[in-house]
């Protein structure tokens, strides 16, 4: 459950059964984008006067390349709504759905996201006690299997213990497509035309967990079916743990197991210390993509890699605060046979960062970034100024470079970007925002095609909090900071 919405709980199960209530979260952003597109194009094969570096296919009369096309401009105005209700004459009784529709106003085909035009994210109705958590409707279970979205129902049991507390949960339902809202048979989500789904999968899975003062751990099983083909469209197992041995102190870890695909999944093993000045962590990973069995994507056999990675912040006095990271990784062998060409399995990328605080209400930021790995490279630097007096309105000028080398490309893109944003509350329940950035790219081709991307991007945002039955200024202020509360409009 979402902070909010635990706050919301308690007041729900904190209010008489006659008073009923309501919290509507509106934010709209609206964005204008104006860019050069792409157009693919073609030349005799004996024509070599085109000035373009073009592809040619042994035997083919004709050569292709892309060419520089029509300016393109989209203009998305997107709307989300998080809506929850109670007071419904049965305590503990609520409903809860978050919608969002979106359009674009410029060229067609421009903006990605923009159809279908609206789409429910969530929307179940839910029953809230002590011990007991029932939820039907549309829902996303996160886990350490990633996010799962389904419309069905599920159902969550408490065993509160001194110390710590079990929980179980268990749910079934019709599934989503992975990563999005929409069903994997919706138009929208068609690439493969024959390889889609004629029938959304059936998902299950159940979970266990204990959460104690000095240590949590979890299980998880899920396992999805398409009905049409009755055949498994994945089936999976993860466990997680973490232990507190003292203050400050946090192992923790974790692995998921593929039932489905015969093979070990994602793991990783960590160390983190924290304390008020300083946090540093050490970790252990070794990463695998999960794809559905029925996508082709699994045929290709995806490599996993393991890395070692490294974090660390400290306040070096009260205004400046330091922080670094550093990551280095490695793929597995691939398995295929490339006699004439040799390839690279080692990466890297690190980090580095300064915040500093001179005066009250200004915040300076800056960053240096470097990423190494096989196929690309890029080199990063960027900085930020924030000017906040006051809660209720805040202003920032924001600026950065990034050099990509690309080494089994035939370009190189230096991209610069400068921008500033502000936003203001207006009141306690409505806040204004607007931006304005410019991305300057200069392509290094040796031949024609070294057309740039260089665009302005404007954009407008409205927040505005409808509420009735909660007094949401009297929360505490502990609530008002959470994600998604009253500061988070």
């Amino acid at each position: 459950m979402k902070p909010a919405r635990a706050a919301l709980a308690g007041l729900l199960l904190a209010t008489p059964l006659s008073a009923q209530g309501y919290r509507l979260r509106l934010d709209a952003r609206f964005q204008a984008v104006s860019f050069r597109g792409v157009q693919l194009d073609s030349v005799l094969a004996t024509d070599s006067t085109s000035g373009f570096a073009v592809h040619c296919s042994p035997g083919d009369v004709y050569c292709t390349y892309f060419r520089p096309g029509a300016r393109l401009t989209a203009a998305p105005f997107v709307t989300t709504a998080d809506f929850s209700g109670w007071g419904f004459g049965l305590r503990g009784v609520s409903v809860h759905a978050t919608a969002r529709v979106g359009l674009d106003a410029g060229d067609a085909e421009v903006w990605p996201g923009t159809r279908p035009a609206g789409q429910l994210l969530v929307g179940y109705v839910e029953y809230a006690a002590e011990r007991l958590t029932a939820r039907a409707g549309r829902q996303v279970s996160s886990s350490r299997l990633g996010w799962t979205g389904f419309d069905g129902a599920s159902l969550t049991l408490r065993a509160p213990h001194r110390g710590g507390g079990l929980d179980f949960t268990g749910y079934a339902g019709w599934g989503l497509a992975r990563g999005t809202a929409l069903p994997v048979t919706s138009p929208a989500l068609n690439p493969l035309d024959d390889f889609q789904p004629r029938r959304r999968q059936l998902v299950a899975g159940v979970e266990a967990g204990w959460t104690g003062a000095a240590s949590d751990a979890r299980v998880i099983y899920q396992r999805e079916v398409d009905p049409g083909a009755r055949a498994f469209v994945s089936e999976r197992v993860a466990l997680s743990a973490a232990a507190r041995p003292v203050p400050g102190w946090t192992v923790s870890g974790g692995a998921d197991y593929d039932m489905a695909a015969g093979w070990w999944g994602s793991a990783d093993l960590s160390l983190a210390y924290t304390t008020r000045a300083i946090t540093a962590s050490v970790e252990a990973r070794r990463y695998r993509s999960h794809f559905d069995l029925w996508t082709i994507w699994g045929a290709f056999s995806p490599v996993p890699y393991t890395s070692a990675k490294a974090s660390f912040s400290a306040r070096a006095f009260r205004q400046l605060r330091l922080h670094a990271r550093g990551e280095r990784y490695r793929f597995d062998a691939a398995g295929a046979e490339t006699p004439l060409v040799s390839y690279e399995r080692d990466g890297s990328r690190m980090e580095l960062g300064a915040t500093l605080d001179p005066a009250s209400g200004w915040i300076l930021d800056a960053g240096y970034t470097r990423d190494f790995g096989p196929g690309a490279a890029s080199v990063g630097t960027g900085a930020s100024v924030t000017y906040a007096p006051a809660r209720n309105y805040r202003v920032t000028l924001h600026g950065s470079s990034l050099d990509r080398p690309l080494e089994f490309r035939f370009s190189e893109s230096v991209l610069k970007v400068i921008g500033v944003d502000g936003s203001v509350d207006v009141s306690e329940r409505v806040r204004l925002s607007i931006a304005a950035t410019r991305y300057a790219e200069r392509r290094r081709r040796p031949d024609a095609a070294a057309f740039d991307w260089n665009q302005w991007r404007l954009n407008a945002g409205l927040v505005l909090l409808l509420a009735r039955g909660a007094d949401l200024g009297n929360l505490p202020p502990a609530i008002r900071r959470m994600p998604g509360g009253r500061s988070e409009r």
